[in-house]
Order: C-alpha cells, then sequence, then structure tokens
C-alpha cells in the first residue's frame, strides 16, 4: 500500500514517539487519541481522568487578575493588564470545562462525581471563578457582569448546599478530609461576600459574609483537628495545606469592600489570624518541595495571590506614602511567581506529566451512604 493510503495509526505514534524523544508517557492530549485503539500498549492503562481540581488553575489566575485590578483601584497602576488577564481567565476557564465535562460523560461520572470525597469539593471552583469572572465584566457591562455573576452566586450556594448534605449522609472518616474542604462554602460565601460588596449590594455582601462565617468555624474546626491529630495528607493532597491560608485572607478582602475600607476592629482581627497563617506556611515550605508537580500545585496560586490583594487593600486602608511602590513590587512578584507556575505547567503538558499516567488510584475512594 503506498505510504499516501496507509490508514492513520495513532498506536504507532504512541509506539514511536518513546523511541524519538526519549519520554516514557505522551502528551496527555495525544494519549486520548490513543486509549481508543484496541493495539496500543494503552490498553493496560487506565484513561487519564480529569478531575475538577483543573479549574484551580482558572482559579490561580482570577487571583492574579485581581491582585492586578486592586492595584489599579488602590495605586493607580493601569488597569489593561488586569482586564487581559480576565480575558485569559475566561478563555482557560472555558477550555477546562469543555474538556473535563466531555471526560465526566465519557466515563460515565456525572452520578457520581459530587459524592467523591477527594475531589468533589473542587467542583466549586468552577462558579465560583464565573462568579468573580461576573464582576469584573460588570465594570465594562452591568447587565451582562450581574447576569453571570447571579446565575454562578445561585450555583455557588446550591452546590455548597448540595455538598454539605453530601458529607452529613456519607461516612466520611477524619483522615480523608482535607483543606479543599473550604473551597464551596467558606471560599464560596466569602468571595460571595465581596464581589456583591463590590456591585453594589451590600444587604447580600453582609449576608454572604455571615454565611462563610459560620461555614468557616464549623469546617476549621474539623480540618485543623485533622491536620493535627491525623496522619499527613497523601502526597497529592499536600498542596492543598496552603487552602488553610485563604480564609481569613479573602475574609479581610471581604470585609473591607464591605466596611469601605476601613480599618476596624474586625479587620485587624482578621489580619491577626493571616499573619499566623502564613508563618504556618513557611514552615511546611519543605513538606511542598517534596511534591511532584502536577494539577495540585495550583492549590498555592489563589491563596497566595488572595494574600497579596489583602496587602494591597491594607496598603490603603492605611494610606501609605509609598502606597504606588508597593504595589508595584508585590505585583512583581506574585506576577513572577504565576509566570513560573504557567511555564511550569506548560512544560509538564507537553511531557504528558500534568495529568498523570496511569492515573493512581485515589486513596479516598467513593464512600456509601450511611444506613
Amino acid at each position: 500500500m503506498p505510504p499516501s493510503s496507509r490508514p492513520w495509526r495513532p498506536h504507532a505514534i504512541q509506539l514511536a514517539l518513546p523511541r524519538i524523544t526519549g519520554q516514557r508517557r505522551l502528551p496527555w492530549w495525544l494519549a486520548a487519541q490513543t486509549d481508543r485503539c484496541p493495539h496500543s500498549e494503552s490498553e493496560a492503562m487506565p484513561r487519564a481522568r480529569l478531575t475538577p481540581n483543573l479549574f484551580g488553575i482558572a482559579f490561580g489566575l482570577a487571583g492574579l487578575a485581581q491582585c492586578w485590578t486592586t492595584a489599579h483601584e488602590t495605586a493607580g497602576v493601569p488597569l489593561a493588564i488586569g482586564d487581559t488577564l480576565w480575558v485569559v481567565v475566561a478563555a482557560v476557564w472555558c477550555v477546562v470545562a469543555f474538556l473535563y465535562v466531555r471526560d465526566l460523560v465519557r466515563a460515565g461520572r456525572l452520578r457520581t462525581e459530587l459524592r467523591d470525597p477527594t475531589f468533589a469539593p473542587f467542583t466549586a471552583l468552577a462558579p465560583i471563578v464565573a462568579m468573580l469572572f461576573g464582576v469584573d465584566l460588570a465594570a465594562h457591562s452591568r447587565t451582562a457582569g450581574v447576569a453571570v455573576f447571579a446565575v454562578a452566586l445561585v450555583l455557588t450556594v446550591g452546590l455548597g448546599g448540595w455538598l454539605s448534605s453530601e458529607w452529613i449522609l456519607s461516612d466520611i472518616s477524619l483522615a480523608q478530609w482535607h483543606p479543599g474542604y473550604f473551597l464551596p462554602t467558606v471560599a464560596g460565601g466569602f468571595l460571595a461576600a465581596s464581589s456583591s460588596a463590590q456591585l453594589g449590594y451590600h444587604s447580600m455582601a453582609l449576608l454572604m459574609f455571615g454565611y462563610g462565617a459560620i461555614c468557616w468555624v464549623v469546617l476549621g474546626s474539623i480540618l485543623l483537628a485533622r491536620l493535627f491529630t491525623q496522619p499527613l495528607l497523601p502526597t497529592p493532597l499536600r498542596p492543598t495545606m496552603a487552602i488553610e491560608m485563604a480564609p481569613p485572607v479573602v475574609a479581610g478582602i471581604a470585609w473591607f469592600a464591605i466596611n469601605g475600607n476601613r480599618v476596624d476592629a474586625v479587620a485587624l482581627g482578621l489580619a491577626g489570624y493571616a499573619l499566623l497563617m502564613v508563618l504556618v506556611q513557611l514552615r511546611l515550605i519543605e513538606v511542598y518541595r517534596t511534591v511532584p508537580f502536577g494539577v495540585g500545585w495550583w492549590a498555592y496560586a489563589f491563596s497566595c495571590a488572595a494574600v497579596f490583594v489583602d496587602a494591597l487593600r491594607w496598603l490603603s486602608a492605611e494610606h501609605s506614602p509609598h502606597a504606588r511602590d508597593w504595589a508595584w513590587a508585590l505585583l512583581a512578584v506574585v506576577s513572577t511567581a504565576a509566570a513560573g507556575l504557567v511555564a511550569r505547567t506548560s512544560v509538564a503538558l507537553v511531557h504528558g506529566s500534568f495529568v498523570p499516567r496511569p492515573l493512581v488510584q485515589s486513596p479516598l475512594r467513593p464512600v456509601p451512604a450511611k444506613g
């Protein structure tokens, strides 16, 4: 058969590529094609599972975009960079949503995904990122932005309620908990509060601040008990410990948005606990360094970016005479870190190591309902 008439065989590429490149894994986007070939070496490998913590990429970039837009509001930094980053956030969110939903349907996980004790909390990132984007969009088109925010807010609250009831009904042991459980209600509540305040909905901001605060008290006690008394989290989940830094910082941002960026007892109290959590993270760096690079590393991104956003709010609240200089310094640090994370992610995607293949089975499998 002439070369031009030979059918395309994905498995031939899979067998040849490692010899050509010296890599033992295919890029995930090509592996998805070879998985369908019964004659390839991949038939012995489980299909790579795309998990909802992939939305952490868009979430982390949203944190960076918030840094730039906050710096514009508080220190007069040019707005163009922030707006550009929000466009990138929207594009990344759309790509991840398409790939994740397609994988969800193909794998038949529609009925089980929200019962997974490891990954279910990360599903909340999808509406949370959309909610944050809606606030920025409202600055350019009030009607469209408010519409996106409202739909995302309803989904965030609804998903938080559903997951909370699932955690009540399921036999989840303390060792199975991880700080990602903060995301649906605590992060969702405080970010909804700050977003509502920015859009001018003061009563809704107070309501969602209370929602997030009470959930923080309840879940925070459980999660700290888990971290203090149980064995160290499994290696892939260790980056989620960075999320412990987020609640006091995001609450501080929300409170500044509600009270008009004034320093008061609540702001000071939240700043005190935030300082403790930042110091804890410094001690955990040696643990984080043992974690192989992958999707989980994006758990660091938003929490760290939120610290910088809170710092920018404090510079404005204290009327620092050098606020603009400090703003540029903070932006340089957080942007450099984000650029490094994006670069590392790009390399991992090309090498096929960002989404592990074969996927190591989670030690935290879906659990049956009680009774």
